[in-house]
């Protein structure tokens, strides 16, 4: 059977101009900032004026640990929105944007799959509004602003072996990692060694996604510790006056980007941290704004409920004081299999016994977000090779978890195909059910954070960490830091460090690496095993095939 590619029906959407968009939520034509036809900024004045409506109900779409296999959470996201608008309920898709590295790597893009996409989809895959090359640009300044600093006199005494501010570029680029700049002479500054992280890892990241308004977000960029003195006296971006012009870059990149999807349902894209090493969730004003505008708004977290969910939870929750309704939990029947130990090569033929033996890592999804007070329903995002038995076995295991699956076919039916999942999250957004409670308090000390993350969420026995990272955690609680949550940076692929290790393992260590404090945007990050906050490309990265077509069209995205 052939299927159209997501380029080719993205490329057939019946789009509509993007002020009849802002039109269904009530947004004036004058306080949206079109950038083209199809796209536009939501104006902060506008954004100011809704502060006295109520909220509409917040459902999670977050999902079981990555495979090969494919899990769609992003398509069941846009789906749900369209199904939910479809049986008669104004709700809003909010989601995060895509980062060049992974569209031109392996990953792919963040706009969805099939008939459950957000358009346009070229252009969100590519440089869309430009708020990653401003995030970019106004980290980068940050960095230039501080070996100049040096250059000139270093007035204020920034010892060169303590500068832990990076450089960031949005591409994957492994030869970036670890690098010695300033070499050449006098006239080049003082050589020193740093490095590169992709852009979507920047704290100037985390902190536009994180930051309330203009103002917020100029306190929280001046609140970066940039270095320290030989005393190991903290330095901060305001000590370099880096802080305005930071937020003049800024400003536009600050207001959330609109968007629709192929039903012509509306969309808030805007910021995009990963959930590996970032806290991977869209912004907050964009959430904050679609709650006033809707009375469902349908987010994700990335990659496995691990992660994303346990961020969205515990970070942005958390700092922006959102209450969750309801979550989803996406599997897909292939991956259940993947999971029971079947390669990808083989998931064509029905293994009942597999998917049976797979449905562990799901389950401690499930039991993980329950954790959090917020009641769960399981999507089983449907491909066409899935058998009733395999389907149905998915259902028993998961009633037998206390929770209902129901399967999805929103890939192929668009908001027709998920209908069911709508009316389940509308019935238990308004049951009352959730009694949500992030996983930890602030007032508990930084390291039994971790451990408490890494031993409730992963499911792990201990937590590895030299003394030297402990005691960095000390310092940073006497120095009045001991209230911030931890950003766990971890392979997404397993829930331990090591991403070969599928289902749902017990028993194991996890060794701490490296920790970061990022005082702005206002957590620690935790770096654990062997993941990089600077990917590099595949073997055969996705961008030798992406190309122009003879019409002018983009070919090769997905």
């Amino acid at each position: 059977m052939a299927f159209k590619t997501d380029i080719e029906i993205a490329r057939e959407a019946k789009k509509l101009p993007i002020m009849q968009i802002g039109a269904k939520l009530g947004i004036p034509a004058e306080h949206l900032l079109p950038y083209g036809h199809d796209k536009a900024k939501v104006g902060q004045e506008f954004i100011k004026s809704l502060e006295g409506r109520p909220n509409g109900k917040l459902i999670l779409v977050t999902a079981i640990n990555p495979t090969p296999a494919g899990e769609g959470k992003t398509t069941t996201t846009v789906g749900l929105g369209d199904g939910l608008n479809r049986i008669g309920k104004k709700a809003v898709v909010c989601i995060r944007e895509a980062s060049l590295g992974p569209n031109f790597g392996m990953k792919g893009g963040a706009a969805g799959g099939g008939y459950a996409q957000v358009v346009p989809m070229e252009e969100m895959n590519l440089h869309f509004t430009g708020d990653f090359h401003a995030i970019t640009s106004a980290h980068n300044l940050l960095s230039a602003m501080i070996d100049n600093h040096i250059y000139w006199g270093n007035d204020l005494g920034i010892d060169e072996r303590r500068v832990v501010w990076r450089r960031v570029m949005d591409m994957n680029d492994r030869a970036l990692r670890d690098i010695v700049v300033s070499l050449g002479g006098v006239s080049n500054g003082f050589p020193r060694q740093t490095g590169f992280d992709i852009t979507v890892a920047s704290e100037v990241m985390a902190i536009l996604c994180l930051s309330n308004d203009l103002a917020d977000l100029q306190k929280r960029l001046g609140d970066i510790v940039v270095a320290y003195t030989r005393d190991k006296k903290p330095i901060y971006c305001r000590d370099i006056k880096a802080d305005g012009a930071m937020t003049v870059l800024l400003k536009d990149a600050m207001q959330p980007n609109l968007v629709q999807t192929l039903e012509n349902n509306p969309a808030f894209v805007h910021g995009g941290p990963f959930a590996n090493i970032a806290h991977g969730c869209n912004s907050v004003i964009a959430t904050k704004t679609a709650l006033k505008l809707g009375d469902y708004v349908v987010t994700e977290a990335g990659f496995g409920a691990d992660l994303g969910a346990e961020k969205f939870f515990d970070i942005k929750c958390r700092k922006a004081g959102l209450k969750p309704a309801a979550a989803v939990i996406v599997a897909t029947v292939r991956a259940m299999k993947m999971n029971g130990g079947v390669a990808k090569a083989d998931l064509g033929a029905e293994n009942v016994a597999a998917v049976q033996k797979g449905c562990p890592n799901l389950g401690r999804h499930i039991g993980n977000v329950k954790s959090f007070g917020v009641p769960v329903v399981v999507a089983i995002n449907h491909f066409f090779s899935d058998t009733d038995a395999e389907v149905q076995a998915v259902k028993d295991y998961v009633a037998g978890q206390g929770a209902e699956a129901i399967l999805c076919k929103h890939w192929a039916h668009g908001g027709a195909g998920i209908e069911d999942l709508a009316h389940k999250v509308v019935a238990l957004a308004e049951s009352g059910a959730a009694n949500f409670a992030p996983l930890y308090p602030d007032d508990m000390p930084l390291f039994q954070k971790i451990e408490t993350v890494a031993k409730r969420i992963y499911h792990a026995d201990e937590v590895l960490a030299d003394k030297s990272i402990r005691d960095q955690l000390k310092v940073w609680e006497a120095a009045g830091y001991g209230h911030l949550p931890v950003c766990m940076a971890k392979t997404q692929y397993s829930f331990t460090t090591d991403p070969n290790v599928r289902g749902a393992p017990t028993g194991h260590s996890v060794p701490v690496r490296e920790v970061r404090l990022s005082a702005g945007a206002g957590f620690i990050v935790v770096i654990c095993g062997e993941i990089m906050t600077m990917p590099g490309l595949p073997r055969l990265p996705s961008a030798e095939v992406i190309r122009l077509n003879a019409d002018g069209d983009v070919e090769g995205l997905f």
